[in-house]
């Protein structure tokens, strides 16, 4: 008897989600971000076979897993799944900043003062200290200790929390430089918060160990839906004080998850396969997506470009400025050759395919009058 039209339907559309989790992808040929990242088959197959408990009763075993396993891969106490960046960096300032006056110092170029709707001052009703580094790199202690408030005036809004981001434009903020900064903290009675969303990447470049970074701050968010692929999800390390209290503030954001494992189990696939199995990396993907960004860079170089950053992790910086294009007309181009680009940042996920690299090629010979 042959299936009804219902079944063959059914079975039709099974099988159009399940190639839409398989590799590559449409973010095979897309420079824009890692955000484009797309969840893996291994990523399905985990979400068909996770736990579906309430992750707000702290009784689903799968999330409280991963928890478990970031806080001791990170050096930490407790961990808490959240929902992005933005609400791990909210919470974690918000359970930080308890009494007023108070300010918050971090990068001028850090996505808690750029991209982040101004949640610090509404939310946590903290002025920002946004420093641009000296060096045009990375802040540094001097910096640090620059702008920082210390101030008992009552005029002063005293600096509470340094928060830092690593990498930040896929630069690496060295280790020795961030232990330097959270030493002067720990002297003033500063908290230290991490926006780790990259640091997964800064790891892979072999510039220190995930605990070696993270246990310089009293907290750090991590992300699992940009480099490492996940479908959705951060998560924030601290001390088990904190993360408990950590835990109603993302109550009151509306954060807590009911069957939370269908997000938990992506998200230990991703880091697992992805970043690796240890604390530095070792066995994932993201060393492979450095080399082809270095890759790309020389070739962007070899042909007469210029860059505006230097090659690092994963981003590559294209002055394309100088090349006499915008980045509308960058992005043009780049559509000819069915690659999406967004202005001069390349980022070089580790699902860009070669062939993607090739097709770039070409349109950099074109921008650069090779061809």
């Amino acid at each position: 008897m042959p299936p009804s039209i219902e079944t063959s339907n059914a079975n039709a559309a099974t099988q159009k989600t399940f190639n839409a989790w398989q590799q590559p992808g449409p973010a095979s040929f897309d420079f824009r971000s890692d955000v484009v990242t797309t969840p893996t088959e291994s990523m399905l197959n985990a979400i068909a076979n996770t736990t579906l408990r309430d992750d707000v009763f702290v009784e689903d075993p799968t999330t409280n897993d991963l928890e478990s396993h970031v806080a001791s891969l990170s050096g930490h106490e407790a961990a808490l799944l959240v929902m992005s960046g933005t609400m791990g960096n909210q919470v974690a300032l918000r359970t930080h900043l308890t009494g007023p006056p108070h300010s918050v110092l971090c990068d001028r170029r850090g996505h808690i003062f750029n991209y982040e709707a101004g949640g610090i001052s509404t939310i946590s009703g903290a002025m920002l200290i946004a420093v641009a580094p000296s060096n045009g790199h990375h802040l540094t202690l001097e910096d640090v200790q620059k702008h920082a408030i210390l101030s008992d005036d009552v005029h002063a809004c005293p600096t509470t929390v340094i928060s830092l981001e690593n990498t930040l434009d896929g630069m690496i903020m060295p280790l020795e430089e961030v232990r330097k900064i959270s030493a002067f903290a720990r002297q003033h009675g500063i908290r230290m918060h991490l926006d780790g969303a990259r640091i997964w990447e800064a790891v892979a470049a072999e510039a220190g160990s995930l605990s070696d970074f993270t246990t310089c701050f009293d907290t750090a968010s991590l992300c699992f839906s940009k480099g490492l692929g996940a479908p959705i999800g951060s998560i924030i390390i601290g001390s088990k004080t904190f993360i408990a209290h950590a835990r109603r503030i993302r109550k009151m954001f509306g954060g807590g998850t009911r069957q939370a494992g269908v997000l938990s189990a992506a998200a230990r696939v991703a880091v697992d396969e992805t970043f690796g199995k240890g604390p530095r990396g070792e066995g994932g993907k993201l060393r492979a997506s450095h080399a082809q960004a270095r890759k790309v860079a020389e070739m962007w170089q070899t042909k007469g470009g210029k860059l505006s950053n230097p090659v690092e992790t994963n981003m590559v910086w294209l002055d394309i400025n100088h090349a006499g294009y915008s980045a509308e007309k960058f992005a043009e181009l780049a559509a000819i050759e069915g690659i999406k680009a967004n202005g001069g940042r390349l980022v070089v996920h580790y699902q860009i395919t070669d062939d993607a690299v090739e097709r770039l090629g070409r349109v950099m010979d074109r921008m650069l009058g090779n061809q």
